[in-house]
């Protein structure tokens, strides 16, 4: 099999032209996080470092989204039996709910990144990603490969295979319907393939050229469905229907209708004793922090329980059994490390087999004599493990060993290397931290941990900075040899040479920030979301979950002759309300920033010019002028605008007032750019930073360009619109396209205030999820509509209050083929007349889905007036339904408008003008 990238990657050759074999597989040691969490933090840290050094054991979890991964599994085989974890997922989440912020798309798979990395903190895994996007909830296996393409998936899963290099791949899904989700389904299937395909140097030649090795697992597990088999078969949530129990394994290319038995089973619910909770309840935590699904995760009490996987492929001798574990079999002991090079078919090397003798005895030695009240006793023999490491590797790397035996074991005892060292400064009790300051005069924190400037969260290029590097020895023994910043591209950061090393005193750096320092912004990105999968910027980047931050800060110290050296992504920190000062990494941003608001607008319907405001934002004193880029025909006013700032921040907004020529077509979509000149540069981006209180921000860049088109809709006059923002969402700049200004109700609109003032209430997705006022008011809202109001009401995650009975049932429906036929039931009623006509072209053109949570039952007092569904899906009715209670109007719309509005869908805009226009008295 010779499979070769896609055309949208990057080429073999400038793959190969770019990396290096020790930096495209290894990961930067700087820490990122200034404050680890506490199961990393002192005896407990040391302890889980002992336990990790004893084996080489390694495996990785392949899955679809964040929040897929077995949490629980992946803690206890990390933390409580030492085992080098690792996480690849396929995407990013781009395509799920947010409960925590307006963020959608592209912006929602940065924070969903960003929630995942605070997650696997809590795993205690090593984190990768896939270059696929979630495009929505898919049905089937066929729907998700016909979008992301199988190769594209297959390249992700071997190259990170090859570079983490895991004894065992694991799954949680197993490539069949029980699975639930179509892009569940391709990591079942990929997982599997990818136990083949990464060790055949023919698949994917480009990564071997670019330094990588061929490296094949020894086991594959897929977790054991969740879902019985019965007298039906097997019921496949994705579609809602049952069907015939068949499971089919990728391996051996063989079907079976029996269930995967159950081969292995992890005891996540067991109690870990030094880390004082069970495994489980340590991953819910980590879980949890993907707040954006699910607003949070409850607790989880103590107690047994346990993960169940099966065995779907093994090359270990006598593994058709049930399993005592997944590396049941393998000698993943530190003298096993001799298997690499013998494979067990003939006696290791004498050299060899007495120095990992000697390994291993250093490592018994220390976890026999660790103290946590003395834990520098241990140092000696950790001291004296690093030297064998290295001194074996070296012998190694000399020594006419065959490959790739030769290569593999070496790469092993580098980790072990890295790990000893590790546990070295643990025990030592060595830190560091480093922070920009505004001076160097700042002593090291007085009585109380003072002494911390708040500091601006990003740089420029050619400004300079101060750091200050704090390090802490703990033991006695220990000196200080220097503290220094690096750059993390390979740009050269004038004024980063070596600091003293004084005593008992912390090293204040300089620095300037090169002068083509790019922005710290995301690697990956794609032209629209049209596009199910994100083009890359490198080879050496892909599979990480973002570029290393700009600068980092390292120490070396010196103890008994041996150099440890500890590295951190250099910091910022302000103060935020309720959590007091917050360190975040520095990060580098443009001089000069620009914004236009909206991004997405539909010219106005009275003919009147199309207001773009435009914001410039500077990170310095700067004056210049801003501009737009028109196309033919097209005119502003102004032509031209300055702005001036003495400081930081944002200059006044200009709004230009934009008009289209006579009789523009309403099939264009026409792209207006602004543009901010300054100091001879002309800057056309500006970014915004992704993220909520209590998670680390992400800066996300995006052109500063108005898209906008003639649309043919009509809405009644002087409306007068109340909204009810949810979890976020494009409906009420979509209500202003329309030239009406929804007023967004607080608690106490709802509550307490008149809402008669309004013709129309729109409640916003998810709304009932997190406004509980919501729920609260329906007696008001019920009095209001009888009185002649009108209520509409976008689509919600779970059963909500109506005038009449209405369910979402157990598991909502949803349709996601976004370009599955629309039947109109009702082509009279108003909703579907007034003031515009709406047809089945109007569901044309339509982007992701049609829509999510359409209702299962309803009373008779409502209406449904559309019919849509996937292929092989019952017929859904209950997505656009109305009802009259008393003289008003109450609609529940489940089709995902405010999906098509930000893409200027036009019959997404007819129909939200007719549901409107139904408030007018």
């Amino acid at each position: 099999m010779n499979m070769l990238p896609l055309a949208a990657q990057n080429t073999a050759q400038a793959a190969a032209a770019e990396a290096t074999s020790p930096s495209i597989i290894e990961f930067p040691a700087a820490r990122e996080a200034a404050q680890p969490i506490a199961e990393d933090r002192g005896a407990a840290a040391l302890e889980q470092s002992l336990r990790q050094l004893g084996t080489w054991a390694s495996l990785m979890d392949i899955v679809a989204h964040p929040d897929d991964e077995d949490g629980g599994m992946l803690t206890y085989e990390s933390r409580g039996q030492g085992v080098r974890a690792s996480l690849l997922t396929l995407t990013r989440g781009e395509g799920g709910q947010n409960a925590m912020s307006a963020d959608t798309d592209d912006a929602l798979g940065i924070l969903r990144t960003s929630e995942l990395l605070r997650a696997s903190e809590y795993y205690g895994v090593r984190q990768y990603f896939g270059t696929e996007a979630d495009f929505g909830f898919s049905k089937t296996l066929e729907e998700a490969f016909a979008q992301w393409g199988h190769d594209r998936v297959l390249y992700d899963a071997v190259l990170a295979i090859r570079r983490e290099r895991p004894l065992v791949l694991v799954a949680t899904f197993v490539g069949g319907i029980t699975d639930g989700h179509g892009q569940h389904q391709v990591s079942g299937e990929i997982e599997q393939e990818a136990y083949t395909a990464a060790g055949d140097p023919k698949v994917f030649p480009d990564q071997i050229k670019a330094g990588l090795e061929p490296w094949t697992p020894l086991k594959v597990y897929g977790r054991a469905p969740f879902a019985p088999i019965t007298d039906k078969g097997m019921f496949d949530y994705a579609t809602g229907k049952w069907a015939k129990a068949r499971f089919y394994n990728y391996v051996t290319k063989t079907w079976s209708t029996a269930a995967p038995t159950a081969d292995v089973e992890v005891p996540t619910g067991q109690l870990d004793p030094v880390l004082g909770r069970s495994y489980t309840q340590i991953a819910r935590e980590g879980w949890g922090e993907q707040r954006s699904q699910y607003g949070g995760a409850n607790p989880t009490l103590s107690g047994d329980g346990g993960s169940k996987y099966h065995l779907w492929a093994s090359r270990v001798p006598n593994s058709e059994a049930k399993d005592d574990g997944f590396f049941a079999g393998i000698p993943t002991g530190i003298e096993g490390l001799a298997w690499l090079v013998t494979e067990g078919k003939s006696p290791a090397p004498a050299w060899l087999s007495q120095g990992l003798a000697a390994m291993a005895a250093q490592v018994k030695t220390a976890q026999s004599g660790y103290r946590v009240n003395h834990p520098e006793a241990i140092a000696p023999a950790l001291k004296a493990g690093l030297l064998t490491a290295a001194a074996l590797r070296q012998h190694v790397l000399a020594s006419t060993l065959a490959e790739p035996g030769k290569t593999d074991l070496a790469a092993e005892l580098a980790i072990k290397e890295k790990q000893f060292e590790t546990a070295l400064a643990e025990a030592l009790g060595l830190d560091l931290q480093a922070f920009t300051v505004r001076s160097g005069k700042s002593g090291r924190g007085g009585p109380f941990g003072g002494g911390i400037d708040e500091t601006p969260q990003s740089a420029v290029p050619g400004e300079p900075l101060l750091v200050k590097a704090h390090t802490n020895i703990a033991a006695k023994g220990v000196v200080l040899q220097r503290v220094w910043l690096k750059g993390t591209d390979d740009r050269a950061w004038t004024g980063t040479d070596s600091a003293a090393a004084q005593p008992g005193e912390d090293a204040t750096l300089k620095a300037i920030v090169p002068a083509d320092e790019p922005p710290t912004e995301p690697y990956f990105s794609r032209p629209s979301v049209a596009q199910p999968y994100y083009d890359v910027k490198s080879m050496m980047l892909r599979d990480r979950p973002f570029a290393p931050y700009p600068l980092e800060a390292w120490a070396e110290f010196e103890y008994d002759g041996v150099p440890i050296r500890l590295g951190e992504v250099v910091q910022t920190m302000h103060r935020e309300p309720g959590r007091g000062g917050v360190f975040e990494p520095l990060v580098i941003t443009p001089p000069i920033g620009v914004v236009v608001a909206p991004e997405a607008q539909i010219l106005p319907l009275d003919g009147t010019p199309l207001p773009m405001r435009v914001t410039v934002h500077t990170e310095q004193a700067a004056s210049g002028t801003v501009h737009l880029k028109l196309p033919e025909g097209w005119t502003a006013k102004p032509e031209q605008a300055e702005f001036h700032r003495t400081q930081l921040g944002d200059a006044e907004p200009v709004v230009f007032a934009v008009t289209p020529p006579p009789g523009i077509s309403d099939t264009e979509r026409i792209a207006i750019e602004a543009v901010a000149d300054w100091n001879g540069h002309a800057y056309t981006s500006g970014w915004r930073s992704v993220g909520y209180p209590g998670m680390r921000p992400y800066n996300v860049y995006q052109p500063a360009r108005l898209e906008t088109r003639h649309v043919n809709v009509k809405v009644a006059h002087g409306l007068r619109v109340g909204y009810v923002m949810g979890t976020g969402d494009s409906a009420p700049e979509a209500i202003k396209g329309l030239g009406i200004t929804p007023q967004m109700l607080t608690a106490q609109d709802l509550t307490q205030g008149d809402l008669s003032a309004w013709d129309v209430i729109v409640i916003g997705i998810r709304a009932y999820s997190v406004r509980p006022e919501l729920a609260a008011s329906e007696a008001r809202l019920e009095a209001y509509e009888r009185a002649g109001g009108t209520v509409i009401v976008q689509y919600q995650s779970g059963d909500f209050p109506a005038p009449f009975p209405l369910t979402l049932g157990r598991s909502p429906e949803k349709v996601v083929e976004e370009s599955t036929p629309v039947k109109l039931l009702n082509t009279d009623n108003s909703l579907l007349t007034t003031p515009n006509r709406i047809t089945p072209r109007d569901f044309d053109g339509w982007v992701e889905e049609r829509g999510h949570s359409f209702l299962d039952t309803w009373d008779t007092a409502y209406t449904a007036l559309t019919e849509t569904a996937d292929a092989g899906q019952n017929p859904q009715r209950g997505g656009l339904l109305v009802a009259h209670p008393g003289k008003g109007t109450y609609v529940y719309v489940a089709y995902a408008l405010y999906r098509q509005f930000p893409e200027l869908v036009p019959g997404a805009y007819r129909l939200l003008a007719n549901l409107l226009s139904a408030g007018a008295k």
